[in-house]
């Protein structure tokens, strides 16, 4: 009966190291396929998202003050119409 519980505590630690490596495995899969995806993204220009809302910030901003431009030259062309 000893030999039997000594036969699966064997069993049991050689099947806890195998876990154990393939966690880590894993680990060291996962932070490889990341790095490969980070360096194919940047070798591509891609932007980041807070690179793209601060671009369209100011676009957003450009326009309301061409509007606002915009309005205040026609209303200088008109006021020069009324006095031409």
């Amino acid at each position: 009966m000893s030999a039997q519980n000594r036969i699966f505590d064997d069993l049991s630690r050689l099947m806890t190291n195998a876990m154990g490596v393939a966690q880590g495995a894993r680990s060291e899969a996962e932070t490889a396929m990341k790095s490969w995806i980070d360096r194919w993204l940047a070798e591509r220009d891609f932007v980041t998202r807070e690179e793209f809302e601060a671009v369209r910030e100011m676009a957003i901003k450009a326009r309301a003050e061409n509007t606002e431009l915009r309005a205040r030259l026609d209303a200088l062309d008109s006021k020069g119409a009324d006095q031409g």
